[in-house]
């Protein structure tokens, strides 16, 4: 299998890694996370790139790019530390959008293209952990369109956004993959408040709820599509991190050939060279899972949901083990909050919960296994 990139493909690479250099050094990084973490203004220059359009159709103002394109960019923002929404509202919401009847589409997926609209996904739900199923968010009819009750969590970006597509339960119990339709409700709207909030990586999350508030319909079986969905979201999340992985390991490497101990730099000391040789080995173990990751997104939806998740387990491992060893060869500065380091661990970490942690994806790969037993024989 050739895994060479095409030329527009590395040109896209060297395009984003150039504003990453210019636009988005530590510093700007550092100064948004402490004031609070909203990037609306950082997602505003992404879309000034052309990326915020690259998963729109060209019908709608987009490139339609494919989902090795979306892996490259979120690699180097990765190696950024951008904390903008991006995958969130760039990648996975034109796919749930795509579902939608022409005239949504046509309202929404313009907007998206050009980020005059912020629309992120809100899927988490209190006590589901992980579920993507426990949705015990309504949907009732109501004066000929549909009315919302319910709350989500940790939904990227909640007070900047300008929209949400929702999952909410038309029918069948709070885990039923059946009975869940998808919905668009527009910020500010009747029945519908945010709170805002920093999270542990210098980004921005928030609660969103719904009280019998007004939304547009995008599709009343959106079990598929939310699964498309949140794959494309992982696919992208092991990416980013293999870049924050890429960009820490260097930090690392260039700390040990600089750091003196006892009169000589630590690269010089056998058990810390043994160390980062065994941190390299896990990044390019988690960088071979995310290229098959990205390759599977085009497959049928059992053996795309079983390589992703096992995409997930191992980007998992691997970067809990690349923040912790290279935390850990750099001692107490490592955790500072002024060095640059400790802010690839904080991602990285947050990275390994998303869409559900290791422990949870290596239970839905047994599961998968099972389902597929017939189709991989």
């Amino acid at each position: 299998m050739d895994f060479e990139f095409t030329d527009d493909q590395v040109s896209l690479r060297d395009a984003v890694a150039k504003w990453v250099d210019k636009g988005f050094d530590f510093s700007r990084r550092h100064a948004l996370a402490k004031a609070g973490g909203k990037t609306r203004a950082v997602y505003a220059e992404l879309a000034e790139l052309g990326l915020t359009g690259m998963a729109v159709p060209e019908a709608h103002g987009g490139m339609a790019f494919g989902a090795v394109e979306a892996m490259v960019v979120m690699e180097e923002l990765g190696r950024g530390l951008v904390n903008a929404p991006f995958a969130a509202g760039a990648l996975m919401s034109p796919v749930l959008l795509q579902a939608a009847p022409a005239e949504v589409q046509a309202a929404w997926l313009p907007k998206v293209a050009d980020a005059s609209a912020l629309v992120v996904p809100a899927l988490q739900e209190r006590a589901a952990r992980y579920k993507l199923s426990h949705v015990t968010t309504t949907a009732t009819p109501a004066n000929g369109g549909w009315q919302l009750s319910g709350q989500k969590s940790v939904v990227p970006a909640a007070d900047e956004a300008d929209a949400f597509i929702v999952p909410a339960r038309l029918s069948g119990g709070t885990s039923d993959t059946a009975g869940i339709g998808l919905f668009l409700v527009e910020q500010g709207g009747p029945g519908v408040s945010t709170t805002g909030y920093a999270t542990q990586d210098g980004g921005r999350a928030g609660e969103l709820k719904l009280a019998n508030a007004t939304a547009t319909l995008i599709t009343t079986d959106g079990w598929a599509t939310l699964e498309q969905a949140v794959d494309v979201g992982i696919a992208a999340a092991c990416a980013e991190g293999v870049g924050a992985m890429d960009r820490m390991v260097a930090i690392t490497v260039d700390y040990m050939n600089t750091r003196k101990q006892f009169g000589t730099t630590l690269a010089t000391f056998q058990a810390l060279r043994h160390r980062i040789a065994d941190v390299k080995m896990q990044l390019e173990l988690g960088r071979s899972m995310s290229f098959f990751a990205t390759l599977k997104l085009g497959e049928a939806a059992p053996q795309r949901r079983r390589a992703i998740s096992q995409a997930k387990v191992q980007l998992g491992n691997s970067m809990r083990f690349v923040g912790q060893h290279c935390t850990q060869i750099h001692g107490g500065i490592g955790v500072t909050d002024e060095y640059i380091s400790s802010h690839y661990f904080k991602r990285l970490t947050m990275l390994e919960m998303a869409y559900g942690d290791t422990l949870h994806h290596l239970g839905e790969v047994s599961e998968r296994m099972q389902d597929t037993a017939g189709v991989f024989a």
